[in-house]
């Protein structure tokens, strides 16, 4: 995948290519130092990937996608994290502070990965791989603050009303989404309990038998969900209990 670098210090964009080294797939064709600069190597190399600072003199990174007629993939690699909102409104496919760190970087390569195959491409469960599952990535935002979340780390969606709670560490904050709209978005490493609640099923630490029929699941950070009678025939099934 043909990489151009874009950021106006030398010491970064020397670290980020040593960094890159390690991903065989990643090609890089150049580095700018400027905005300017950018648009002119774009047009002439006309890159699939942009590692793309936001803060650099005379035009700044949103200005420089603003030019473009065709955009390639971008991920922001910055030192401010104020930027993050708007980045996730022109699709950035992720967002790296400095000091860039290595697990990070990883996650945005394995991200790109996943993004390049086809959508008729299936996986050997017969899902769709637009599915997201523990490695995928998702931004939050609630009132001024934005997070960049693994799923591995959301323990629970609930629902209310025409919103979701994403728990995770000691977050919880609210998304304008429906939960059945969610459902149809996460893997099977997530199950739905009932009409309030999604559990990620990797987070479950001990299952007992409740009233009528169903079950009452007990979290590692001790939150406990119960499983509507409906639905804990499926968990059953699932989890062969």
């Amino acid at each position: 995948m043909k990489t151009l670098i874009i950021d106006d210090e030398r010491l970064a964009r020397r670290e980020l290519i040593s960094q890159l080294s390690a991903f065989p797939q990643i090609e890089i064709c150049g580095e700018c130092s400027n905005g300017d600069e950018a648009i002119k190597m774009i047009g002439e190399l006309n890159p699939d990937l942009l590692f793309l600072d936001i803060q650099m003199p005379g035009m700044n990174g949103f200005e420089l996608l603003e030019r473009l007629e065709s955009v390639p993939r971008v991920i922001f690699v910055t030192a401010y994290d104020e930027f993050a909102l708007r980045a996730f409104e022109v699709n950035a496919l992720d967002y790296l502070l400095k000091p860039v760190e290595e697990d990070r970087l990883t996650d945005a390569i394995h991200r790109l990965q996943r993004e390049e195959r086809p959508e008729s491409q299936h996986s050997s469960e017969g899902e769709p791989s637009h599915l997201l599952g523990q490695d995928d990535q998702i931004f939050l935002k609630d009132g001024e603050k934005c997070w960049f979340v693994h799923l591995r780390d959301v323990r629970m969606f609930e629902s209310e009303g025409n919103y979701v709670r994403v728990y995770f560490d000691r977050y919880k904050p609210l998304i304008l989404k429906s939960l059945n709209t969610l459902e149809d978005r996460l893997d099977r490493t997530f199950f739905r309990t009932n009409r309030k609640f999604i559990v990620n099923l990797r987070w479950v630490q001990s299952v007992e038998n409740w009233f009528n029929g169903g079950l009452r699941l007990t979290l590692k950070d001790g939150s406990q969900v119960e499983v509507s009678r409906r639905q804990s025939a499926r968990f059953r099934e699932l989890m062969s209990l």
